[in-house]
């Protein structure tokens, strides 16, 4: 256990954090899911703004890394443009 008052107050805000990234993490996972899993590319690409804003969310609060980003967002537009339209 900590032995400052400032470390006590370091504990409580990293949990909080931790318990925010997990969730924003789980929900970039879930959006992503709802692309790979699209038929169509037409529906996948209706889809795939959705992630992007989702994605770059994550890079601006520095949950995922700004190249880890571009890497799950080109990765996903390659996948979109191989579906049958």
């Amino acid at each position: 256990m900590p032995q400052h008052k400032s470390n006590v107050k370091r504990m409580r805000t990293s949990a909080l954090a931790r318990l925010r990234n997990r969730q924003d993490r789980s929900r970039c996972r879930s959006v992503e899911k709802h692309v790979t899993e699209a038929r169509t590319q037409t529906d996948a690409r209706a889809r795939l703004s959705e992630v992007f804003s989702v994605l770059d969310g994550m890079a601006a609060k520095g949950v995922l890394h700004a190249n880890t980003v571009a890497r799950r967002k080109s990765r996903l537009t390659n996948m979109v443009s191989k579906l049958p339209a």
